[in-house]
């Protein structure tokens, strides 16, 4: 693929305007501040493509980039604290509405957690979230350069224990600074865009509403299978 010629083609700020998929999407999911925005840049080789907010939390939009035959696709960044219930609304509405849409050509979700720190509640809601529906998807790790080996080792042996299945998962760490993880990322897109087959997630019905506040205590159904753009059942 020729990640120069990526461009931007429009932004949604209502589930109910984005039109029908047309080709396969890959969405980008994970915390305001994770660094979504600056991965997508480093992704496409641009420096400007995905904007990155001055304020977090005060994009919420999702944002459709073209990359060949494919979409590129930057969901919401969620979990801001200091926002307005409105606005919790919105991200509930228009991530849920993405993600639960089982007519979507979404042929995977890249799970964005940053690597110095335990994933947060909204983090292990939307990982389950992601299994309970079938999503197939992948964990970055962002901001892998911010470690030292010793400290980096300690979070990475933490994980297992902190995210479900963590196992069956297939995680990259990435780095904006060093480029760390770019070619493993683009190497699962290009695989999956060049034939492997695709699994449209099922209904998943309404978003939960208290998933910005973590308060979902439904446990997840037993594991699907789709963790890994190999892996089906």
């Amino acid at each position: 693929m020729n990640y120069n010629k990526a461009e931007f083609v429009t932004s949604y700020g209502r589930f109910s305007q984005i039109p029908k998929s047309d080709r396969l999407e890959f969405a980008f999911s994970g915390r305001s501040n994770v660094g979504k925005s600056s991965l997508i840049n480093k992704l496409l080789n641009r420096k400007n493509l995905a904007r990155v907010s001055a304020v977090p939390g005060k994009t919420v939009t999702i944002n459709f980039f073209s990359l060949e035959n494919i979409y590129i696709v930057d969901l919401p960044g969620y979990g801001y604290a200091n926002v307005s219930k409105t606005e919790k609304a919105k991200w509930g509405d228009l991530i849920g509405g993405y993600l639960g849409d089982g007519e979507r050509e979404l042929a995977l979700v890249f799970q964005l957690i940053d690597m110095r720190h335990p994933p947060s509640k909204d983090d292990l809601q939307m990982i389950d979230y992601l299994i309970d529906c079938e999503i197939p998807f992948v964990i970055i790790f962002t901001k892998a350069d911010k470690l030292k080996p010793t400290a980096r080792k300690a979070r990475m042996d933490a994980f297992r224990t902190e995210i479900p299945c963590f196992e069956d998962i297939t995680c990259v760490p990435f780095s904006t600074v060093t480029g760390e993880g770019v070619e493993e990322v683009r190497a699962i897109i290009e695989e999956i865009a060049e034939g492997a087959e695709i699994i449209p997630p099922e209904e998943c019905g309404e978003f939960d509403e208290d998933f910005e506040d973590g308060n979902d205590d439904t446990p997840p159904k037993p594991f699907s299978g789709f963790l890994t753009p190999n892996r089906r059942k």
